[in-house]
């Protein structure tokens, strides 16, 4: 008798776009760019994960402006030359893996101008080259650090704007999906958080208010995309602060973004505040991707320390989650899904400049290889 079919190894759709798995690589930034534009760095790792057998790749955090990068070395697709320079990454991933590879757009808001990781990832001073933020409210994100410039209704629009700009580039140079950054404390995911948006205008207060200008970009951002191609959100279902942002403001979101047409959700948490209390384990914000796929019904991407095999294929077949990424654990193990698939007893595509490399006794790993030798 066969052995079951994996749940994980199952193919899904988004939009018109049909994934070979449920396995997505989330963004990860890698602070590698020049002037926002892709460089070797890029092509190399992001050429590794496309061979990695996933279903799904999702490029690093995308700045839509300069201004809303988060460190100076952050991707960008503000201009053409940004464009071109992604473009030129993405022919050489597709010369040799079909993966589908879409991108994260994002604007930093008020931490943006910071230190890259390595060298302390604290906020860039005037004096050595940090620029002024933006964000709902002047409201630094820490004690100490100098205060946001407060959007007026001019910036406003020019964000909006910089979105469908940079997502009619995605869209340009091939790109198969479009995640709109609406998480970890950056600009829209401040415009949500009573901790972080404290305006008196039609962008602030209520539920309703804090809401409106993320929905505006992301409608700006599907109206600018191809129809058929998937445009989704990645958001913070909860601060992890007191009177912050929650999971139930988060189901609020998640209706209103199904309404208005939204593919998928990525649902993650946290990166608001400093005062945020976490206490991180295996699967530790899986219970909120599963609510808001419970109440919703909006296709949802699972995260957080999910780093076992059999621990992703439960979240699927369970109905926890529709997908799941597997982030670190893959920068740590670039050919994750293929010890996931051995495991599994399931299959998984493979360039077939690998197939030969399929352990004695799995030689039903990839699918398709055919080996021949002389």
């Amino acid at each position: 008798m066969s052995a079951p079919a994996s749940a994980l190894f199952s193919p899904y759709s988004l939009g018109d776009l049909r994934l070979a798995n449920r396995i997505v690589i989330p963004p990860m930034c890698q602070y590698s760019a020049d002037r926002g534009n892709a460089t070797d760095w890029h092509r190399i790792h992001l050429g590794n994960l496309a061979l990695s057998g996933a279903g799904l790749l999702i490029i690093e955090a995308t700045a839509v402006e300069a201004i809303g990068r988060i460190s100076p070395a952050d991707l960008g697709l503000w201009s053409d030359d940004n464009a071109a320079a992604l473009a030129g990454v993405l022919e050489s991933i597709r010369r040799y893996s079909a993966m589908p590879v879409a991108v994260q757009l994002a604007h930093a808001g008020r931490k943006a101008s910071s230190h890259v990781p390595w060298e302390g990832g604290q906020l860039i001073p005037l004096v050595d080259g940090g620029w002024e933020t933006a964000a709902p409210s002047g409201l630094a994100y820490a004690p100490g650090e100098r205060a946001p410039l407060t959007l007026d209704a001019a910036g406003l629009r020019r964000i909006r704007e910089a979105f469908v700009a940079a997502t009619r580039r995605a869209a340009h140079i091939g790109l198969d999906a479009v995640e709109v950054h609406g998480a970890h404390g950056y600009l829209l995911h401040e415009f949500l958080s009573p901790l972080a948006n404290q305006r008196d205008d039609a962008y602030g207060g209520s539920l309703e208010n804090r809401l409106r200008f993320p929905l505006e970009v992301f409608d700006a951002v599907r109206a600018a995309f191809p129809a058929g191609k998937p445009v989704g959100m990645r958001i913070s279902a909860t601060d992890w602060v007191e009177g912050g942002w929650d999971l139930e403001q988060s189901v609020v979101l998640a209706e209103a973004l199904k309404a208005r047409g939204c593919d998928f959700i990525h649902v993650s948490t946290g990166g608001l505040s400093p005062l945020q209390k976490i206490t991180p384990g295996p699967g530790y914000q899986l219970p909120f991707a599963e609510r808001i796929r419970a109440e919703t019904g909006l296709p949802t991407i699972a995260v957080g320390l999910i780093t076992e095999a059999e621990q992703a294929e439960a979240i699927v077949a369970t109905g926890q989650a529709d997908l799941v990424g597997v982030a670190r654990a893959m920068l740590y193990e670039p050919r994750w899904p293929w010890h996931a698939a051995a495991r599994l007893g399931a299959r998984v595509d493979a360039a077939p400049q690998f197939w030969r490399c399929q352990p004695r006794g799995q030689a039903d790993l990839f699918s398709g290889a055919r080996i021949g030798q002389r």
